[in-house]
């Protein structure tokens, strides 16, 4: 089922999400169109790599000081936040 992917518009889409979910378990990539123009990609998060492959990338590589979230009299008066 590879290949070019398919274009549906968005009343297909809403109509038959649950088809079009199985054809992308199957390997499709899906279009959806609104007017004729491209608005969105259904493709199989495998294609994409994990959810959550993302999460968590940077975990120990920073550290911040203990007084990191700490009232700022200079960063309130950059954003006009009344003390």
């Amino acid at each position: 089922m590879a290949g070019a992917p398919r274009q549906v518009g968005i009343h297909e889409a809403k109509t038959h999400l649950s088809r079009l979910l199985r054809d992308v378990e199957e390997g499709a990539e899906i279009i959806v169109t609104r007017d004729g123009r491209p608005v969105a990609r259904i493709t199989s998060v495998s294609d994409t790599g994990s959810v959550s492959s993302s999460y968590g990338m940077f975990k120990d590589q920073f550290e911040f000081p203990e007084d990191f979230d700490a009232d700022s009299a200079e960063l309130a008066d950059l954003f006009g936040v009344p003390r």
